[in-house]
C-alpha cells in the first residue's frame, strides 16, 4: 500500500452511501468504465449492502472524504463458483495516476484471500483502454472478450474479461 497517513481504508459502511453512489453517478456520466448510462437513486446502495457483507469491500478516505471505494461480487450465484469473484472499484480522478488503485487492488486482493477467494475477474469495456493496462500491470491475464456485446451513449464496445489468480 501506499504510504500516506492521511488516507483510511476499510470496508465500505452504509454511512457511505451518499458518496459512494456519487462517485459511481461521476464514472456512468463522464466515462466507460461503468456499463449504465444514467445516474443512479442514492436507495441503489442497499441493493449493493448484501454483497458488501458477504465479499470484501473498501472506502478509501481522506481527511473523512470519500475519495475511493471497491468492492468484489459474485461472478455466479451458484455455489461452484464461490471462489470466484468479479472487481469493481472507481477514484475520484484528482486521485488517479498515484498509486492509490494499486492500494485498493493489493487491500481487496489481501481480503479475497483471507476469504478463500482463489480468482478475481475484471471486466472491463474497450473503450477503456486504461483499465486494461492497469489490469495488466497487477498481474491481470486476458481470458476472453465478447465483441460488440454493449452500447453507450451510442457507442458499441466489446467487454475484455481479464483474470488474476491468487
Amino acid at each position: 500500500m501506499i504510504q500516506n497517513p492521511d488516507l483510511i481504508f476499510a470496508p465500505i459502511t452504509k454511512s457511505d452511501k451518499e458518496s459512494v453512489i456519487a462517485l459511481f453517478n461521476y464514472y456512468i456520466e463522464h466515462t466507460n468504465a461503468a456499463f449504465l448510462e444514467t445516474p443512479l437513486p442514492a436507495s441503489y446502495f442497499d441493493t449493493l449492502l448484501p454483497v458488501i457483507e458477504q465479499y470484501p469491500s473498501v472506502s478509501v478516505k481522506e481527511n473523512g472524504a470519500l475519495i475511493g471505494f471497491g468492492l468484489l461480487r459474485p461472478h455466479n450465484p451458484m455455489p461452484v463458483f464461490r471462489y470466484t469473484a468479479v472487481i469493481s472499484y472507481f477514484l475520484d480522478p484528482a486521485y488517479t495516476g498515484k498509486g492509490i488503485g494499486s492500494s485498493v487492488l493489493n487491500y481487496l486482493t489481501e481480503k479475497a484471500q483471507e476469504k478463500g477467494i482463489k480468482s478475481i475477474l475484471a471486466e472491463i469495456s474497450s473503450l477503456n483502454p486504461g483499465s486494461v493496462r492497469f489490469h495488466e500491470k497487477h498481474g491481470f491475464i486476458h481470458c476472453g472478450r465478447f465483441e460488440r456485446v454493449g452500447v453507450k451513449n451510442g457507442n458499441e464496445f466489446d467487454t475484455i474479461w481479464m483474470q488474476k489468480s491468487l
